[in-house]
């Protein structure tokens, strides 16, 4: 199976090059074979790129942008569901290949089976049943032991008398003190927590800038793909007329 990847070489679109940079580099580090196909030297792979991207998978202009990924003849997706893939280790599995062993991917892989199957791997033998040999407490084995112990224990409290009231008394008094330190501490924290909001609101405002900045990029290079297009048919139709006038020429004469 071979992986193509479906570019624009000459595009003039900054936005549009880093994320073919991006895929390329990151398959490239996962040593994933693949093959580029450039769509702005070659009609066909261009014809047969918009072809075979799913109709719900299009824009609102029908002009599906590079990069595109393709399994052979089977739709992988764009950059954003590889940019996905990549945040959640899932890869191999959208491109549809078979997650090399010790990957994290496949670490993922094998976690979920053992959550799937409901049991957990360290809790079972070699023979595949539940290991009889882990611990069970003491007091569950010893039955009523547990129980002694704590009618002792009863005694002893009784026995202790007003004693023990004053030190409950103590250590109520200490659990107040520790109360008023921790609220001391909460709100000491919240103008730290009043910092990174205001921190987060700055990243998103950046994001949007940067959708926005993505988005414009995106139009400029359609607009690029449409004027390459009339320029090519503007050439087709050049090319005719001059063999049509050379015709009519060999005919006069």
């Amino acid at each position: 199976m071979v992986i193509k990847v479906f570019l624009a070489s000459s595009s003039g679109s900054t936005a549009i090059k880093k994320k073919q940079q991006d895929v390329v580099g990151f398959l490239e580090a996962l040593k994933v074979d693949y093959a580029q196909l450039d769509i702005a030297c070659n009609e066909e792979n261009r014809m047969w790129m918009r072809q075979n991207v799913p109709e719900e998978k299009k824009p609102a202009n029908g002009i599906p942008l590079p990069p595109q990924i393709f399994n052979e003849e089977s739709y992988c997706g764009d950059y954003d569901t590889f940019f996905d893939a990549k945040e959640d280790n899932l890869v191999y599995s959208f491109l549809g290949l078979p997650p090399p062993p010790g990957s994290k991917e496949a670490v993922q892989a094998d976690k979920a089976d053992i959550v799937e199957n409901g049991t957990h791997a360290e809790e079972t033998n070699a023979e595949g049943n539940l290991d009889d040999s882990i611990e069970v407490p003491v007091e569950e084995r010893n039955g009523d032991a547990h129980s002694k112990e704590e009618l002792a224990q009863a005694a002893d409290e009784e026995d202790e008398g007003e004693g023990g009231e004053e030190e409950e008394g103590e250590v109520a008094e200490g659990e107040t003190a520790d109360d008023e330190a921790t609220e001391e501490e909460t709100a000491g924290d919240e103008a730290p927590a009043e910092e990174e909001e205001a921190v987060e609101e700055t990243d998103e405002a950046h994001a949007e800038e940067e959708e926005e900045q993505e988005e414009a990029d995106d139009d400029r290079e359609e607009e690029e793909l449409r004027q390459l297009e009339e320029e090519e048919e503007a050439e087709v139709q050049e090319e005719e007329e001059e063999d049509l006038e050379e015709t009519q020429e060999e005919e006069a004469e």
